[in-house]
């Protein structure tokens, strides 16, 4: 059963760059397409500034799309009214923030803010609600100690605690955990990882969890959404994406991490990520991809067609995808003596190198 459904969305905000009665344009999102089914975990990987956060807060309503649609349950969130997308988002979708210390008012105990989205949406009694408080600080693992305390008085990984229980507090059926281990200390990290897992099955919810960590994003995910210069460019089963993913991109980002095993052997990347003000045609990545020639400069391509349940969903955006068969060594390879295919490409693009924000 599909909870949510994102359809070609796009995020332009006004830069505070360019001329006197013209600002320039940031596009942080493009064309995003994306469905959300109930219980499973979707993760979000990318560098910095490529539309994962944006992405994080239209699916949660905080963000109204330039253009394109998002819907809940079938219903689109911006052609209801305020009353209903105010309750719709407010109970049925839950977000945890990627620093406690500022998404907590530091001037309410724990007790109130947890108590909050009950008064706000007047569940319950006053008993029932102080009930509820209670359970939900035991469902997190948190001491009934500490319910008076304000946020300043706590540890990182027990913010994390209460921000984790507030986004639970109404029942919702849809988290979204925007960088929610990045501001924790690496000990702490795995408490919250394995206290998500864990609530995600005894609550039966749905989990969208975006992160720099993408072997944890692996980990954690049922399907992984791989994210370049506010495009997505490939969607991979998480048992797959390391060793069969199809875009030269994910296969790039999924080599950089280290392993047990085997040592690091990046693809290499030649070049910075391009300006989201000023995006080079066609495909986003072709100025940094030993595969890119003139086509991706004059096109970006569509996803390919697939088949089959959501959860095993494979499509990737490329003119030139890995072969299926291809290992990273081989890629490894190839873009070390294909370095500058990306300066080739802006070449038949008539696109110096250094400019169109690239």
């Amino acid at each position: 059963m599909t909870l949510m459904t994102v359809h070609d969305a796009h995020m332009v905000y006004s830069a505070r760059t360019g001329g006197l009665f013209r600002s320039d344009k940031v596009y942080a999102l493009t064309g995003a397409d994306l469905t959300i089914a109930a219980r499973e975990t979707v993760g979000v990987v990318g560098e910095s500034g490529c539309g994962k956060s944006t992405l994080a807060r239209v699916l949660v309503g905080v963000e109204r799309p330039t253009r394109g649609t998002v819907s809940y349950r079938g219903r689109d969130l911006w052609t209801m009214g305020p009353a209903e997308r105010r309750e719709t988002v407010g109970t049925r979708i839950g977000m945890i923030f990627q620093d406690p210390a500022t998404a907590l008012n530091r001037r309410l105990p724990v007790r109130r803010v947890l108590r909050d989205p009950l008064d706000v949406h007047r569940r319950g009694t006053p008993a029932q609600r102080d009930a509820r408080v209670r359970e939900l600080m035991a469902l997190v693992g948190l001491p009934e100690r500490v319910a008076d305390a304000l946020p300043g008085q706590l540890s990182g990984g027990q913010r994390q605690r209460v921000a984790i229980a507030r986004a639970l507090a109404l029942e919702p059926e849809l988290v979204i955990a925007d960088e929610p281990t990045s501001a924790l200390d690496v000990s702490v990290r795995a408490q919250i990882l394995n206290l998500l897992l864990d609530l995600k099955e005894r609550l039966g919810l749905a989990l969208v969890f975006v992160s720099h960590d993408i072997q944890t994003v692996r980990r954690m995910s049922d399907r992984v959404i791989t994210m370049y210069l506010g495009r997505i460019v490939e969607e991979t089963p998480a048992s797959e994406v390391t060793a069969h993913a199809r875009h030269p991109y994910t296969r790039a980002l999924f080599s950089a991490t280290p392993g047990l095993l085997d040592p690091i052997d990046p693809i290499p990347l030649v070049g910075p990520v391009p300006s989201a003000v000023h995006p080079p045609s066609g495909c986003p990545f072709r100025t940094r991809c030993w595969k890119a020639d003139a086509r991706c400069a004059e096109s970006m391509p569509d996803f390919t067609a697939n088949s089959g349940k959501t959860e095993d969903m494979h499509r990737f955006r490329c003119h030139h995808p890995v072969s299926a068969g291809e290992s990273t060594r081989d890629l490894v390879v190839q873009a070390g003596s294909g370095a500058g295919a990306g300066a080739d490409a802006h070449a038949h693009a008539g696109v110096t190198p250094g400019k169109d924000g690239s």
